[in-house]
């Protein structure tokens, strides 16, 4: 009963942490602990940097609003014939379906279109 009401508390102040967080530390979250696992920021190494994925898609669409509805639609079902990017498919193959929300992946996304990988930036690691 007392490990109950300790993680129901920790719950409550994790959530409430989150909620106090502004939406680019919430991308900047998201995104550091989960996408650059495998999307370093600056280095190809297991997949394309996000260096590289971002310049694609701002060549691609200029407007933030086009930028993260195609990204998050494409991240949500990754296929080659959507694909901007086939020649890091053919390098690192497809990226695999990972079951993220939809809203989840629109902050996300919404984060790598506002930040330049390539200065310092809140979570930034080389």
């Amino acid at each position: 009963m007392l490990k109950n009401k300790i993680f129901f508390h920790f719950i409550t102040l994790f959530l409430l942490h989150i909620s106090t967080l502004n939406a680019a530390s919430l991308g900047s979250l998201l995104f550091h602990g989960n996408c650059i696992t495998c999307h370093f920021e600056t280095k190809d190494l297991s997949a394309p940097s996000m260096v590289s994925v971002r310049e694609t898609y701002l060549r691609a669409f200029d407007k933030k609003e086009d930028f993260v509805e195609y990204m998050t639609k494409w991240v949500m079902q990754p296929n080659t014939k959507g694909s901007l990017m086939l020649h890091a498919i053919e390098k690192y193959k497809l990226m695999p379906e990972l079951g993220y929300e939809q809203s989840t992946l629109k902050i996300i996304t919404a984060y790598i279109y506002d930040t330049d990988f390539t200065k310092v930036h809140e979570g930034h690691k080389d």
